[in-house]
């Protein structure tokens, strides 16, 4: 595939996922930002009543941790995520189907958005502030993005078992076989992988279940966001007549 023509496709990903990063900004300020402050009280009364009313002195104001420091995590994240998108959508363009440019942007968001986050996030879902033993951080994170990898690997070969099946089963028989094959290897992750219960008996099974609700909705927002803003940025890229550099893009090679 022609340098150029990856190159406009990365930007444009990228430009898409800082759209996508600001609307998922905006969710998490508005939405979740709340359901933090809720649990950081809790967590404060806590420690006023374990440690007799001494205050540990903030590095970071919490006013700087809901404004700066959240919009550039979320831009970064969609700066960098976009831009990953954007390759993989390069290569994935044409080669999983008769799809345009659209519908493959919204099928590589979904993809995304299921294998990246919903099923990590089903087995070790999002902790607010007081909920989780620190001394256990470290494992929950690393158990974390193994879910994450172990997704993403078993995602590919679902694709790839799918399409070596669809000549002797047919695409519908064959998508279903490769779906159950997927949801079957996760079911088998989940039961082997350690489980982790380490909400309070005093905290708030509502704050809880609402500070969840808010991650999901922000992630949602995001790769719903990116899905619609790409495909449209890359239609008109390879389908409104950009010359010979759009035609590179659309047809594969190898």
């Amino acid at each position: 595939m022609n340098s150029i023509s990856v190159r406009a496709l990365l930007v444009r990903g990228m430009i898409a996922g800082v759209i996508a990063g600001a609307l998922a900004l905006a969710v998490a300020y508005f939405l979740g930002e709340s359901q933090v402050d809720a649990a950081i009280a809790i967590e404060e009364a806590h420690s006023h009543a374990a440690h007799g009313g001494g205050e540990e002195e903030e590095l970071v104001s919490r006013t700087m941790q809901a404004t700066g420091g959240l919009a550039t995590a979320l831009l970064v994240f969609g700066v960098a995520v976009g831009g990953i998108a954007a390759l993989v959508y390069a290569y994935a363009l044409g080669r999983i189907g008769n799809f345009g440019p659209r519908a493959t942007a919204a099928l590589i968001a979904g993809a995304a958005l299921l294998t990246v986050y919903v099923v990590p996030f089903l087995k070790y879902p999002a902790n607010p502030p007081a909920v989780g033993n620190p001394d256990t951080i470290g494992k929950r994170t690393t158990l974390f993005f193994l879910m994450v990898a172990l997704s993403l690997l078993l995602a590919v070969a679902a694709v790839i078992t799918g399409k070596r099946l669809a000549p002797a089963l047919g695409n519908w028989n064959a998508t279903i076989a490769a779906a159950a094959g997927f949801v079957l290897a996760i079911g088998l992750a989940y039961a082997f992988l350690p489980s982790f219960d380490e909400v309070g008996k005093d905290f708030p099974a509502s704050l809880l279940w609402k500070f969840r609700l808010s991650t999901l909705a922000v992630q949602t927002t995001f790769w719903a966001g990116f899905g619609l803003i790409f495909g449209y940025l890359t239609e008109r890229l390879l389908v409104s007549g950009n010359g010979a550099d759009a035609r590179r893009v659309a047809t594969p090679v190898g």
